[in-house]
C-alpha cells in the first residue's frame, strides 16, 4: 500500500470560516476517500494559521487576547468539520510549541546554508494577504486582494529569493504537474520570469508571532512560520517516532490551495525547502474562487455563506455534490440557492433517489424483498447488454477523471449511468412485466439489471456522497462499508444473488425550493446576527404571535413580500359525507412520464398506486417537464371510470390545484415517506 499525504491550506483564523474554506476541506476529504478506494494509504492535513498582523488585529478588536481570540476561532473550524463529517488525519495549530520548533529549525538550515542576511524594508505592505508588495507606495492596490495597502518601514531579515529564479524554473520545467492547473503555472512561470526579490521573512514591529532565534525581538513573517504547518503536523524536527513518521510521509504528494495564496506555495516554499536542503512537495494545484453574485466570498465584502445552514436543511452530501458538480475544479464557479435546490431537486432527487427508490421498491414488491435471479439466456435482450457495457465504461471513466481531479466529468459520467437506467427501467416497464406471469424471468432480469447498476453507482458516488452511497448500499443488503470497496476490483456481476434487501426509504427526500430557500436564509441570517460559532445549536424559530399576513412570513424569511393574492373563487355546492366518501383518493409515485403526441397540454403518466399500476392522461404538460415527475409523490382519484383522451385510456385523475388568475396547475403532494396506495381521508 502506497502513501498518498494531501493538505489543506491552513486557514487563516481572522474570522468565522465560511463556504469557501469549506469548499477547499470538502474536495480534499473527496480525494482522500478516492485514494483510499484505490488502495492507497491516504492521509490528509489540515489546520489553521494564526500568526500575523490580521489576526492581531482582528483580536483587538474583538476585545479578546490574541491567543484566546484564535483558540476560540480555531475550535469553530474543527466543530465544522466534524460537524460536515469531513475526515482528516492530523490537525495543526502554528501557536503550538512543536511548530515553533520546526520553523526555528528550518530557518537554522537556511541560514546555515547562507542564505539569510540582515537589512531593512520600505514600502507597501498588504496586512489582509501579509505581502511584502514591494514596488510602488502606500495606498496602492494589493496585486493579490486589491486593497490598499500601508506603509511599512522596519529593520528585517530577508531570504536570499532572487537566488532561486532558475532553479525554480528548472523545477516546473521538470515537473510539468508541480503547478496545476495549466494556466496557474503559466501564472507562476510569468511571475518567476519577471524577476524575483529578496524576501523579508521577519517583522520587527510586531509581537504576535514566532520569536525569532536571534536575540533582537524579531518574530517570523507569516508564510515563513505558515508554511512549515505542513511538515510539522506530521512530525518535522520532533524526534523519535514523530521524525520517523514525517520521513515516511514527506513529500507531501498534494498541496490543495485557493489560487490567491498559489505564489506563497509554488515559489516561496519549494525556494524555501531549496535552500534548506530539504525534498519539495510532488504537486500544488491551486482552484478558483467560490463566487457569490459575481464576487468571491469574504468577509469584507459581507457575502459570507456558511455551510453549516445547508448541511442542517438537505444534508452534507447535497452540498457536497453541488460543489464538485458545479464548478469544475480549478476555475471560479458561482453559488446560489437557486442553484443549489434545483442541482438537488434535479439529480439527487429525481435521478438518483428515484433510481433508488422504484428499484427497491419493486424488488421489495415483486420478489419479497430478494435479488432477483437474472435469466441466463432466454429472457436477455440487447437492451439489458447495453446497460452493462455502460456501466463497464463508467467505471473506467469517473476513475480516470476523479483521478486527474476532474470531478464535474467524473460526475456527469456517473450520472450518465443513472441516465441510462431509469431510462432502462422506463422503456422494459417492470410494473407491466409483474402482471404477466410468463414474463417473470423478464422481470427478474430487468430489476437485476437496475440493481446491480445501482450497487455500481454507489460505489462510484462514495467518495462525494458518503452518507447517502453508504445508506443506498446498505438498502442493497450488501456486507461491509461502500467506502471499504477497492474501485481496481470493481466490475458487473457482483451484486449477490437471493439476498435480502434491507428496509427501503428515500435517500433524496424532494425538496420544496421556496420552503427550502426561506429556511437557509433564515438560518444564515440567525448565524451572522448572533455571531454564533458553528457548532452551536441554532434556536428554533420564534413561535408567532397570532397569524402571520404573507408579506410578513416572506419579510421574515427574507425574501421580497409577494404580491397580494387574487380573490379566491367561489365555494361549491355543499355535498354529503356520504357523497365524499365515495371518493377514493390515494398516493401514488411517478414510475414513468412522457408527452402526448399532437398536444402541448397533456402528460401521459405510469404511477404505481401501491395495489396496481396505472396510466394516466393529466393536462400539466405546460406546468412540468416529463423527467421532473418521475419519482414524485401524487395524489390521485382512484375510483374514477375509465375514460379515452388521444386515444389513450386513463384510470384515475391526479389531484392539483389551479391558481387564482391562471390555468397553471400545481399538484398535491405527500412526503415521500408515506407509502404508494395510502388512502387519504
Amino acid at each position: 500500500m502506497s502513501k498518498y499525504y494531501l493538505t489543506t491550506p491552513l486557514y487563516y483564523v481572522n474570522a468565522q470560516p465560511h463556504l469557501g474554506h469549506t469548499y477547499s476541506t470538502i474536495v480534499a476529504d473527496v480525494i482522500r476517500r478516492f485514494r483510499r478506494m484505490q488502495g492507497h494509504e491516504a492521509l490528509m492535513l489540515t489546520g489553521t494559521d494564526e500568526h500575523g498582523q490580521k489576526v492581531e488585529r482582528s483580536a483587538q478588536a474583538a476585545g479578546m487576547d490574541p491567543q484566546a481570540f484564535t483558540d476560540q476561532v480555531t475550535q469553530s473550524f474543527r466543530a465544522l468539520w466534524d460537524e460536515l463529517g469531513l475526515q482528516y488525519d492530523f490537525f495543526i495549530r502554528t501557536t503550538e510549541a512543536r511548530h515553533a520548533v520546526a520553523v526555528q529549525k528550518l530557518f537554522h538550515l537556511v541560514e546555515k546554508a547562507g542564505y539569510i542576511y540582515k537589512g531593512s524594508y520600505a514600502g507597501p505592505y498588504c496586512f489582509f494577504d501579509e505581502l511584502y508588495v514591494g514596488e510602488g507606495q502606500a495606498g496602492d492596490p494589493c496585486p493579490l486582494c486589491g486593497r490598499p495597502t500601508e506603509q511599512v518601514t522596519e529593520e528585517n531579515y530577508f531570504f536570499k529569493l532572487s537566488a532561486f529564479e532558475q532553479p525554480l524554473l528548472k523545477l516546473y520545467r521538470d515537473q510539468p504537474d508541480f503547478v496545476r492547473p495549466e494556466s496557474r503555472r503559466n501564472e507562476v512561470i510569468s511571475f518567476v520570469r519577471g524577476g524575483l526579490r529578496d524576501l523579508s521573512i521577519s517583522r520587527a514591529n510586531l509581537k504576535w508571532g514566532i520569536p525569532m532565534p536571534t536575540g533582537d525581538n524579531h518574530v517570523f513573517y507569516v508564510w515563513f512560520d505558515a508554511l512549515m504547518g505542513y511538515m510539522t503536523g506530521i512530525g518535522f524536527a520532533q524526534g523519535g517516532a514523530e521524525e520517523e513518521r514525517w520521513k515516511r510521509l514527506w513529500p507531501a504528494d498534494l498541496h490543495l490551495v485557493g489560487k490567491e495564496i498559489l505564489r506563497f506555495h509554488a515559489v516561496y516554499w519549494p525556494a524555501f525547502l531549496m535552500a534548506a536542503g530539504l525534498p519539495l512537495p510532488r504537486g500544488v494545484y491551486a482552484h478558483g474562487w467560490l463566487l457569490f453574485e459575481q464576487d468571491k466570498m469574504s468577509k469584507s465584502r459581507g457575502n459570507i455563506v456558511s455551510a453549516e445552514p445547508i448541511h442542517r436543511v438537505m444534508g452534507a452530501d447535497g452540498l457536497r455534490y453541488f460543489l464538485l458538480r458545479e464548478i469544475v475544479f480549478g476555475q471560479d464557479g458561482s453559488f446560489s440557492y437557486d442553484a443549489l435546490v434545483d442541482r438537488y431537486n434535479s439529480d439527487l432527487a429525481n435521478d438518483l433517489g428515484n433510481l433508488a427508490k422504484r428499484t427497491l421498491d419493486m424488488i421489495s414488491r415483486y420478489f419479497d424483498g430478494e435479488i432477483p435471479y437474472p435469466s441466463g439466456v432466454a429472457a436477455r435482450q440487447g437492451a439489458d447488454q447495453e446497460v452493462q457495457d455502460k456501466a463497464t465504461e463508467t467505471i473506467q471513466a469517473a476513475t480516470a477523471t476523479f483521478d486527474a481531479f476532474e470531478f464535474s466529468r467524473g460526475l456527469e459520467a456517473i450520472w450518465g449511468l443513472v441516465a441510462a437506467v431509469n431510462k432502462y427501467l422506463v422503456e422494459n416497464e417492470p410494473w407491466t412485466l409483474a402482471d404477466q406471469p410468463d414474463e417473470r424471468p423478464r422481470l427478474a432480469t430487468v430489476l437485476y439489471t437496475a440493481a446491480e447498476a445501482l450497487r455500481i453507482v454507489s460505489v462510484l458516488a462514495a467518495p462525494v456522497l458518503p452518507v447517502s452511497a453508504g445508506r443506498i448500499w446498505r438498502q442493497l443488503g450488501l456486507s461491509g462499508e461502500v467506502h471499504e470497496q477497492l474501485l481496481a476490483e470493481l466490475k458487473w456481476g457482483q451484486l449477490p444473488l437471493g439476498g435480502k434487501i434491507a428496509k427501503v426509504e428515500a435517500v433524496f427526500p424532494r425538496l420544496d425550493k421556496a420552503a427550502t430557500i426561506a429556511e437557509l436564509r433564515r438560518l444564515e441570517q440567525e448565524l451572522s446576527a448572533a455571531g454564533r460559532k458553528p457548532g452551536q445549536k441554532p434556536a428554533a424559530p420564534a413561535a408567532p404571535q397570532g397569524p402571520q399576513a404573507p408579506a410578513e412570513q416572506a419579510r421574515s424569511a427574507g425574501q421580497p413580500a409577494p404580491p397580494p393574492a387574487a380573490a379566491a373563487p367561489p365555494l361549491g355546492e355543499r355535498i354529503t359525507i356520504d357523497d365524499f366518501a365515495k371518493v377514493d383518493m390515494r398516493v401514488g409515485q411517478v414510475l414513468a412520464a412522457e408527452r402526448v403526441k399532437g398536444t402541448d397540454k397533456l402528460l401521459k403518466l405510469t404511477v404505481d398506486i401501491g395495489l396496481e399500476t396505472r396510466t394516466m392522461v393529466a393536462g400539466i404538460a405546460e406546468a412540468y417537464r416529463p423527467e421532473s415527475l418521475i419519482g414524485r409523490k401524487v395524489v390521485i382519484v382512484a375510483n374514477l371510470q375509465p375514460r379515452k383522451l388521444r386515444g389513450i385510456e386513463s384510470n384515475g385523475m391526479i389531484v392539483a390545484a389551479v391558481l387564482t388568475g391562471s390555468d397553471k396547475p400545481v399538484l398535491v403532494s405527500v412526503p415521500d415517506e408515506v407509502p404508494n396506495g395510502s388512502k387519504l381521508k
